[in-house]
């Protein structure tokens, strides 16, 4: 299935895409993070009341951010990609190096926006705003110290992430927390594909688009960590909780890497895309 948040005239409601209509989940559960607390059986509801229900055209509703507000910060990780790693460090002027383990940091959950919202760009607070497409997945049930081999077990589903940051924030602190999480720095969407329609998520293309010229263009097999792998690292000593949103990390071509370095200006529009998932496209805007 393909879950959704949207809006229309009576309010905020879960659904799931059925081609080109939406049918609402509402006699399902009241959202995205009740669904996922529900398990298989709330699953199965859905799947019947997709099969059964009427839709509405998409074009009549607004969609949100599958999950508008995340019981927890979102959880990153940094320098993922091989070539990624490498334009990082060459970017700061250091030799590049591999990591040994999963780089791990957070973006607060008042990051998250959705599919068509503006991105805010206030030159009182930054002035270099880069963009990073990313896979990322949400657990699906709680657990620690996972063993490789049951991690994918614990995936819910998988959606686009756009993870916003400001460079300059990230060099004035010496940290990522800081410059990845201003206000809607994290676009995700369109919709959560269930792990069912996505059998093999080492499989998939991404890539982004900047006013359409394409700057990322990658796949997830190029992970250094997959999400088997992460999972397993991260539930070590921690645990994973329903609902919880992984994002695996950019692959190379971010503004950063640019010789010279180039970051967004208000009017910008960036398209995010994910096979098998869809396109999350953003509109930087200027702040007076």
């Amino acid at each position: 299935m393909r879950l959704v948040t949207y809006r229309d005239s009576e309010g905020v409601h879960l659904g799931a895409l059925r081609g080109d209509e939406v049918v609402s989940l509402a006699s399902v559960a009241p959202d995205m993070l009740s669904l996922i607390d529900a398990g298989p059986a709330g699953l199965e509801a859905a799947r019947a009341a997709v099969e059964r229900g009427a839709g509405v055209p998409l074009s009549t509703v607004t969609l949100l951010a599958p999950i508008p507000r995340p019981r927890q910060n979102v959880i990153c990780l940094g320098m993922n990609y091989v070539a990624h790693t490498i334009e990082s460090y060459r970017a700061r002027g250091r030799e590049p190096k591999m990591p040994e383990y999963p780089v791990f940091f957070t973006k607060a959950a008042h990051t998250v926006c959705g599919p068509d919202d503006d991105i805010p760009l206030d030159p009182k607070v930054t002035n270099e705003l880069d963009y990073e497409v990313e896979l990322a997945f949400i657990i699906g049930k709680a657990g620690m110290n996972i063993p490789r081999n049951e991690a994918m077990e614990y995936v819910f589903g998988y959606t686009i992430i756009n993870d916003i940051s400001a460079r300059d924030l990230q060099s004035r602190h010496q940290q990522f927390f800081k410059g990845k999480s201003l206000y809607r720095a994290c676009p995700m969407g369109p919709c959560i594909v269930t792990t069912d329609e996505i059998p093999n998520p080492a499989g998939l293309g991404i890539r982004l688009r900047l006013n359409g010229e394409t700057r990322q263009n990658s796949h997830t097999g190029d992970l250094i960590f997959d999400i088997p792998a992460i999972i397993e690292h991260l539930s070590l000593g921690m645990p994973l909780e329903p609902g919880m949103i992984v994002a695996t990390g950019t692959p190379a071509g971010v503004g950063l890497g640019r010789t010279p370095p180039e970051y967004m200006r208000p009017g910008d529009v960036m398209e995010a895309e994910i096979d098998s998932i869809g396109i999350l496209r953003n509109r930087i805007v200027g702040v007076a």
